[in-house]
């Protein structure tokens, strides 16, 4: 199964979006959406589980959970923003969601991919939406077997789209 992993969208959704989740079996958004129909867009591409973020309005925040945790292709996840941890790390997501196999979050707007014990694959897929904090802006792919650990990569965004 083939994840596309986006956050802090902040209601824009690049053209280049659609290029590298084509083919994906599910999206997972880690919240700040900006707009719903910003997961409508998404879900022409494929199915989307998406929670909300700390800027998301009361629309988002009455149709979406703030944290899911299921499971996907024999993995636990868990997927949030992490404004509830303040500033989240890998290490702080792993000591507060200890049975999740795969941590998924955003709020950082920074890129992250790292093993946490060497079994928990944590990832930040960065801000997908307007840049922020002079950080690039980037997606993740992520590949999931049973009995093989995930396979992920951060994915730049080199797009006009909001530049």
């Amino acid at each position: 199964m083939r994840l596309g992993i986006i956050a802090d969208t902040h209601g824009l959704l690049r053209p280049e979006v659609f290029t590298i989740f084509e083919g994906v079996d599910r999206i997972l958004h880690a919240g700040d959406v900006g707009e719903l129909d910003l997961l409508t867009e998404l879900e022409a591409i494929a199915p989307v589980t998406a929670v909300w973020g700390n800027t998301d309005g009361f629309d988002l925040r009455a149709r979406l959970p703030e944290v899911v945790e299921t499971r996907i292709e024999g993995f636990d996840f868990l997927l949030l923003h992490g404004h509830q941890l303040g500033v989240p790390s890998a290490e702080k997501l792993n000591r507060k969601y200890p049975t999740a196999e795969v941590i998924v979050f955003g709020h950082t707007h920074k890129p992250l991919l790292v093993l946490v014990d060497q079994v928990v694959t944590v990832m930040n897929p960065g801000g997908a939406g307007p840049r922020r904090f002079d950080l690039p802006a980037s997606v993740g792919i992520m590949e999931l077997e049973a009995g093989i650990p995930p396979r992920a990569r951060l994915v730049p965004l080199t797009g006009m789209g909001g530049e």
